[in-house]
């Protein structure tokens, strides 16, 4: 559990995970961005992409091949957690960790396959680099 500390508390932060205002601040800020790029996935993604899907083959299989390995990135972010979870050793550091990771590479896979045109990849490098600060 994440709750806010104040600085006072500083010397009991890294024993009990206790976060600081700023810290979980910018927490708030990454999770509106994987919310709002929730949102404009799927409402740009049905609006532009999938009235297209099934008109275009080289369209179709380069979606499908791409959502493909974004899933598999997801997964593993979240194998990662449960072995984690499994050794004790999940606590709201390594999961910030594990996210980061997980969003950063998300954006990298966004940013290679995209050559830089889709607009996603900055806000997953956004959420991996606030995530990987909270986590520190």
């Amino acid at each position: 559990m994440i709750r806010l500390a104040v600085a006072a508390d500083a010397p009991r932060i890294a024993e009990t995970g206790v976060m600081s205002v700023p810290e979980s601040g910018l927490l708030y800020v990454a999770a509106l961005l994987a919310f709002a790029v929730g949102v404009a996935h799927s409402v740009l993604g049905e609006k532009y992409i999938l009235m297209r899907l099934f008109g275009d083959a080289t369209f179709t299989t380069r979606t499908l091949r791409f959502a493909w390995h974004l899933t598999t990135i997801a997964w593993w972010g979240f194998g990662a957690m449960l072995v984690l979870a499994a050794r004790g050793m999940l606590s709201a550091g390594s999961a910030l960790l594990v996210l980061s990771a997980t969003m950063a590479a998300t954006g990298l896979a966004i940013l290679v396959a995209s050559r830089g045109r889709h607009l996603a990849w900055p806000v997953f490098l956004a959420i991996a680099v606030i995530s990987a600060w909270a986590a520190r």
